[in-house]
């Protein structure tokens, strides 16, 4: 599949990485490549930039948001939540209608510092927002309840054993997203429902960000029991 990832950071290069080694053709979209790929500084989360990311994924193209979405058949959405709507703005409408587009990102306000709060809740989510403002697109949120190399490789928590939702208005674009998931090593997948289910896979983000404070470490994930 031609899978576009939006997104430069950690979440971003992780996702394409691993697509890529699944054998998709993968290209990461950026606001301006020439730029990205000058850095010689560590990114924000200390990544170092984003060439040298490159020179080990040779076969993933780096190129600017709308070619990005243009040659895609499924797009990724692996900005950061407070730039999402922005970002794919610049990915372009067209560009986005009809396919599936894949939401991992979060409504995450730093705005007073760590741990962050949310922008959007309760009677709303970033994931309804981007459906909202790209009505053609079809949005499917999921992956967003855990920190990247799990969203790869479930096994680096507790053997797999764990669970990863997936909310959105199509079903077809979720059997897409669900298969994914599964080749990726997710087991348990669990249909919330509707895009407007979002919120409450949103509204995890706190309750794990607390976990990963008390626990010391960012490989956990939740197990639904029944």
């Amino acid at each position: 599949m031609n899978i576009a990832v939006l997104g430069t950071g950690t979440v971003g290069r992780t996702i394409a990485g691993k697509l890529a080694e699944l054998g998709h053709e993968v290209v990461v979209g950026t606001r301006d490549p020439e730029s990205t790929l000058a850095r010689t500084d560590p990114d924000g989360m200390g990544n170092p930039p984003y060439s040298v990311w490159q020179a080990d994924h040779r076969a993933i193209r780096l190129t600017g948001y709308a070619e990005a979405a243009a040659g895609a058949e499924l797009v990724v959405n692996a900005t950061g939540g407070s730039g999402s709507l922005d970002a794919l703005g610049l990915a372009g409408a067209a560009n986005l209608a009809g396919k599936v587009l894949l939401d991992i990102s979060n409504p995450l306000d730093f705005s007073r510092g760590f741990p962050p709060s949310l922008f959007v809740k309760d009677t709303d989510s970033l994931a309804e927002q981007i459906q909202r403002a790209f009505p053609e697109a079809r949005v499917v949120k999921s992956l967003n309840t855990m920190t990247a190399a799990v969203m790869v490789d479930p096994g680096r928590v507790g053997g797999g054993d764990h669970s990863t939702f997936v909310s959105g208005n199509d079903a077809d674009a979720k059997k897409t997203v669900v298969d994914l998931l599964a080749s990726m090593g997710h087991t348990d997948v669990i249909d919330l429902g509707d895009l407007s289910t979002a919120r409450a896979a949103e509204m995890l983000l706190p309750v794990w960000l607390r976990l990963m404070g008390a626990l010391g470490t960012p490989y956990l994930q939740f197990k639904i029991v029944r």
